[in-house]
């Protein structure tokens, strides 16, 4: 089975590949000869997954799934949210996302957190959302070189490192968007028996 991802963020690109590798074919938006800066404009993660995939079948006819990734920082009453990629402005800059975040947890002692991933499916007529979500804490330093976004800083519930430190191979099996795609995958294997 083959399949679009709605991104045009690389590095989702990849992991979702390594993720979903053996089940699905993954087909990226330039293989399909979309270079469109699809909007992202819904004020939820629910909304903009939607309307990345969306777009997506209405333009092109093909079957997809989009998601979208927010940072909730509990402290921050669920900040950046929905606007994690731009939560410093609208250059999607990871460094300067970072330095926002722990510029405003600075002194704060509840640094509790979460990522939630929400994927839209629409395969044939049909529209699904599958959710995933990572419980841990925001770090007061950056540490790691692999990942990307808010990994040097996110310590996952459970361990004692950053997602940039744990590195993909940990991360792919834990992370918010691996449980996210593991029951999008779960989903897209009954429709293959």
């Amino acid at each position: 089975m083959k399949i679009v991802f709605a991104t045009n963020n690389k590095h989702k690109l990849d992991e979702v590949k390594k993720i979903m590798a053996g089940h699905i074919k993954i087909v990226s938006l330039e293989e399909i000869g979309c270079h469109d800066d699809i909007p992202e404009t819904a004020n939820t993660l629910e909304g903009n997954a939607l309307l990345k995939a969306s777009y997506i079948k209405e333009k092109f006819g093909l079957d997809c799934f989009a998601d979208d990734t927010g940072l909730e920082v509990e402290t921050l009453h669920n900040a950046p949210g929905v606007y994690s990629a731009r939560y410093a402005g609208e250059t999607h800059d990871s460094e300067a996302n970072m330095n926002k975040l722990l510029s405003e947890l600075q002194g704060k002692d509840n640094r509790r957190a979460r990522f939630r991933t929400v994927i839209t499916l629409i395969i044939g007529n049909e529209t699904k959302f599958f959710e995933g979500i990572v419980n841990g804490f925001i770090d007061t330093v950056k540490k790691g070189k692999t990942g990307f976004g808010y990994d040097p800083i996110f310590i996952p519930e459970g361990y004692t490192q950053s997602f940039a430190e744990l590195g993909d191979t940990i991360k792919n099996k834990i992370s918010h968007r691996a449980k996210a795609i593991n029951k999008l995958n779960d989903f897209l294997s009954t429709l293959n028996a």
